[in-house]
């Protein structure tokens, strides 16, 4: 069955931070401290969706998806990231799932989409070795809830965004600035997909996958130093995340200067083979030679196409071109994809940009020459975009944040239709 869905995440809707035992994570701690996200905007309430998921289950189906790719809040389940378990935390998921279910739809959830227990944090975060081992006792605890209604599961959505924006950079939480001194954060992350990875198999998971952000990744010119750049690039965006899952290898990291901490055993631990892919695209990346900020590569713009309220570039053909290049690379050692995330942040009700992009990325999608096994629209429900706050619009449904009302756009009412049309056909 192939899976039509929509994606949502806990830190970006949920609420009810405080309640019921959960633990502070941080995005909490990040979004609390003043400049670093817009207007000052947290995540306390959100959506409210820990008291209204009923209503937002019964949009699902209303819409007619068959699939829901959701995250689980680590702090509402282990509040300090490796004590006491939190049962009032499961016994939400616990019914979230059943209302799923109940509804016809497939449960997707996601163990870690960045809200990291902040008493973890404190100790290291993801550059302590010990946080994968600690995601893997975490991930053990969820599975033994929900495997027996949970037949897909994802341990990390996208490893390649936390680690730089949230390590790198410092404009995501937990806010560290360290660029390349960063990149231990890949191994400690993908080590723990590897270490859950068992642990969700030994509790009876059917079916493990990794989220990865991929782009296509265009050199600006045909000039030598172009092409080395976007190489590089290529390098750190896409295969430091890919390689090792699909190859039990990386790719060769001396540009970046920095070592990755491998321990015997690690490799096999993260290569072990996947059920599948999943894979987050929105936009390829332009990329010339070296600036001069001490980068190996500079950041171009794509020019000559529309772009959204982001200002990201809208090319749908590039979900086309990067799934190719995927099977390009990997050949048989590929497993079967899915679209874990395509989304677009626009403005209003009437939203035909929106349309017209989902449509538009659907047919190039279809295009491509692998086995593609399912599609989630990012993001059923517009909520907390990050570092933005609440100024960028992603939703299927409009959130009025100041009463919680939920209002269908017109692209709802468009997937819709083309799901009936689906469901007609086959």
């Amino acid at each position: 069955m192939f899976l039509w869905g929509t994606a949502t995440a806990s830190y970006q809707i949920e609420g009810a931070v405080n309640e019921d035992g959960r633990g502070p994570s941080v995005w909490d701690t990040f979004s609390h401290t003043p400049g670093k996200v817009r207007d000052g905007h947290t995540g306390d309430v959100a959506c409210d969706h820990y008291h209204r998921y009923p209503e937002d289950v019964a949009l699902m189906a209303g819409l007619g998806v068959n699939a829901y790719r959701f995250s689980i809040a680590w702090p509402r389940v282990t509040p300090t990231g490796a004590g006491p378990v939190n049962q009032a935390g499961l016994d939400f998921y616990d019914r979230l799932v059943d209302a799923l279910c109940e509804r016809g739809i497939t449960p997707v959830p996601t163990l870690f989409h960045w809200d990291l227990p902040q008493a973890l944090e404190d100790e290291g975060g993801w550059l302590d070795r010990d946080t994968s081992r600690r995601f893997a006792d975490y991930a053990a605890v969820v599975a033994e809830r929900l495997t027996d209604r949970v037949r897909m599961w994802i341990t990390l959505n996208e490893p390649f965004v936390h680690m730089v924006e949230g390590y790198g950079l410092g404009i995501h939480a937990p806010g560290r600035a360290l660029m390349f001194d960063a990149l231990p954060v890949a191994h400690h992350q993908l080590l723990g997909h590897g270490l859950a990875t068992q642990a969700l198999r030994a509790a009876g998971a059917e079916q493990v996958l990794i989220t990865n952000n991929c782009t296509p990744v265009w050199p600006a010119s045909d000039s030598p130093e172009d092409l080395a750049a976007a190489e590089t690039y290529d390098i750190l965006h896409n295969r430091l995340f890919n390689d090792p899952v699909l190859t039990g290898a990386y790719p060769d990291l001396t540009a970046f200067g920095v070592e990755i901490p491998v321990r015997p055993g690690d490799l096999e631990a993260i290569g072990q083979p996947l059920d599948g892919l999943g894979i987050n695209y929105y936009n390829p990346t332009r990329i010339g030679g070296p600036g001069g900020d001490g980068l190996p590569f500079r950041f171009e713009e794509i020019s000559g196409v529309p772009t959204t309220a982001f200002g990201w570039p809208v090319v749908p053909d590039g979900l086309r071109e990067l799934l190719d290049s995927l099977k390009a690379r990997y050949g048989d050692a590929l497993p079967p994809v899915y679209i874990t995330e395509n989304g677009c942040s626009y403005d209003g009700l009437d939203d035909q940009e929106r349309i017209a992009y989902l449509d538009g990325h659907i047919t190039a999608m279809r295009r491509a020459n692998v086995d593609l096994r399912g599609y989630f629209v990012w993001s059923l429900l517009d909520n907390f975009e990050w570092a933005e706050g609440y100024h960028q619009r992603f939703g299927l449904v409009h959130v009025d944040f100041d009463t919680q009302q939920r209002t269908p756009k017109a692209s709802y009412h468009w997937l819709r239709k083309f799901l009936e049309a689906q469901s007609t056909d086959t």
